[in-house]
């Protein structure tokens, strides 16, 4: 059967997994009283919950007896690691675009990669039924980037389609075009302008490109077949970046995508996507061959991890009473298994203790990952997000700076701007994005922007968009004022109180509710001034026998701040720790003792 290999790349809610979805119904995936839920290729929990892809993943339909692969990428920044993998199995991609919004950052960055390996891509201008589309702008927008990336005039001259995938039509005539023929226009682009998989000579080999743990199957492993062809029980090698031999063993399964299921087959040929059970160390990015090959596959280079957390041991008065894996070891073990499926991540061992330091893109990558442990049981203590520094020509010390596209309207741009410098960004753009909104461009520390997100969104009651993606290293831009108030330390271990909690409002704003187990040294709220304060909050009411005038008095409870991981991670500070377990999100100081904790700020003084 012919083959097309094709990529969905765009940036966050701009419609991928929906048009993924729309191709599927319209090729007959399913039946037609088949009940199918909507974004059906975002299988996990996180992934329907949050309604982000995180991870990308294959699919297949037949349209004119060709069968055209599908990949679905994530749109986040973050989950930038996917998509550069992904586009070595491809042989083109549909940069999907909104046509109010136009191209975004995760759009720029994806499609430098694609057109850097040659790639010519397919522009799909989605949600053209907007309201505020504005679709001439955005096509000039798209050919200015593909300038900007240094494109080829082959790649320039990129076909046009539009169209709404919500509502399940496309049109290669215009933005108005006949929306009867369904997806029929985007399948009869793809068949004319994606070309047929190149097949190398030679005997088998496949590159690796997902890595996931099948309950029945184990270990399993997406990739493209380069060349030959492979059948169960056949022996095999893998190899790893620099050709040396991993394992030697049996193919015993190969499953090929077909619709939204997998369905074993008995032989994989050269062009198509397969997944492959039966090796239990074949990583992402290494090449499975026939034993007579000897030279790897080449993979594409992964940008470098720019923020790093240290996962350690729940060592709190309350570990283990809530998850049931709590020790170092399964924490490792659970850790070096995510680092071999998701290229992005790094782990090491943190120097003289058991902890370990996990590097990643952004504190959304690594947020996942931690919310992902503490659904599968696990206890963990969380530091507050690093970036990953590095040292230059001149032994200068260099950051990494993100690019970020803050979308804001006119009247909370100067509070926008103002909170940017304070965080040492520098403004690169300022223009109208029609609506009476701007877009502003900042070049800006990464280490600046940790937890701003919340921030921005009270300081613009909700109405602002920012997007960040990775721009580079530069020299040290110097001190970043962190939080400016301190915390509410619990002096005590037990329940709090209500009239304890009542008592104390006028401290700050609470972070815990009545009946709430607390220990010394656990953050309970939030201080007014820029100093901590130990506070007791189990202190109940002192009751007499003596009745007085003004009776009992009514305890009216503010409610408390909600503290979500992400918000968690991005409030504390260097001596401060998260407390994940399956059932709550708790902040407490890393040295628990207040008189060890005094002592070592007196240490960290004099050493300064």
């Amino acid at each position: 059967m012919k083959l097309r290999n094709i990529a969905i790349i765009a940036h966050v809610d701009h419609g991928k997994t929906t048009l993924v979805d729309r191709l599927l119904q319209q090729s007959g995936s399913f039946r037609e009283n088949q009940r199918v839920a909507e974004r059906v290729m975002d299988s996990n929990d996180l992934e329907k919950e949050r309604g982000i892809t995180i991870l990308a993943k294959a699919t297949s339909v037949v349209w004119k007896d060709v069968r055209i692969n599908i990949v679905d990428t994530p749109g986040h920044a973050d989950f930038g690691g996917e998509v550069e993998r992904i586009l070595s199995m491809v042989d083109s991609a549909i940069v999907l675009v909104d046509a109010a919004e136009g191209p975004m950052p995760q759009t720029k960055f994806v499609v430098g990669k694609a057109l850097k390996i040659g790639l010519k891509p397919i522009v799909c201008i989605n949600k053209v039924d907007r309201p505020d589309a504005r679709v001439t702008e955005v096509v000039n927008e798209v050919f200015d980037l593909f300038a900007a990336l240094d494109a080829t005039d082959e790649q320039l001259d990129f076909p046009i389609i539009y169209g709404s995938a919500k509502q399940g039509w496309m049109s290669a005539e215009g933005p108005d075009g006949p929306t009867d023929q369904g997806m029929a226009p985007l399948f009869d682009l793809v068949l004319k302008y994606v070309p047929e998989p190149k097949i190398e000579e030679g005997s088998f080999r496949l590159l690796g490109t997902l890595l996931e743990a099948n309950p029945y199957l184990g270990r399993m492993v997406t990739g493209r077949v380069f060349a030959g062809s492979i059948k169960p029980n056949q022996s095999v090698k893998v190899l790893d970046r620099e050709g040396k031999v991993v394992e030697q063993g049996r193919v015993s399964k190969i499953l090929a995508f077909r619709g939204i299921e997998r369905q074993p087959i008995d032989e994989a040929e050269a062009g198509d996507i397969v997944a492959i059970a039966g090796l239990e160390k074949f990583n992402v990015a290494d090449t499975l061959c026939t034993p007579d090959v000897v030279e790897p596959l080449q993979a594409q280079p992964i940008d470098p991890p720019t923020l790093s957390m240290t996962f350690m041991v729940n060592d709190s008065p309350l570990a283990g009473t809530e998850g049931d894996k709590v020790t170092s070891r399964v924490i490792r073990d659970r850790l070096l298994r995510e680092a071999e499926g998701n290229v992005a991540l790094k782990v090491e061992q943190a120097p003289n203790s058991d902890a370990y330091i996990v590097s990643g893109r952004g504190e959304l990558q690594l947020a996942i990952l931690i919310e992902t442990m503490r659904r599968e049981g696990f206890e963990l203590g969380i530091s507050r997000p690093r970036v990953v520094m590095k040292r230059g020509e001149n032994n200068e010390l260099l950051e990494p700076i993100e690019e970020v596209v803050i979308d804001v309207d006119e009247e909370h741009s100067g509070v926008v701007v103002q909170k940017m410098a304070e965080r040492k960004a520098e403004m690169i753009e300022m223009r109208p994005s029609g609506g009476n909104r701007l877009r502003l461009v900042f070049h800006a520390p990464t280490r600046g922007l940790i937890g701003y997100q919340g921030e921005l969104l009270t300081d613009t009651r909700g109405t602002a968009i920012m997007n960040r993606l990775f721009h580079g290293y530069s020299p040290f831009k110097g001190d970043i004022q962190g939080r400016r108030n301190g915390v509410l330390i619990s002096n005590e271990a037990g329940e709090a109180v209500a009239y304890a909690l009542w008592k104390l409002e006028d401290r700050g704003p609470m972070m815990i509710e009545p009946g709430w187990k607390v220990y010394r040294g656990m953050i309970v709220g939030e201080h007014t001034r820029d100093n901590d304060l130990e506070i007791n909050v189990l202190k109940g009411k002192q009751l007499t026998n003596i009745r007085t005038q003004s009776k009992d008095e009514a305890v009216r409870l503010t409610p408390p701040i909600r503290m979500t991981l992400e918000k968690a991670l991005a409030y504390i500070e260097d001596d401060e720790r998260v407390e994940v377990t399956p059932k709550s999100i708790r902040l407490r100081k890393a040295i628990l003792d207040p008189n060890e904790r005094k002592k070592s700020v007196k240490m960290k003084d004099a050493a300064e």
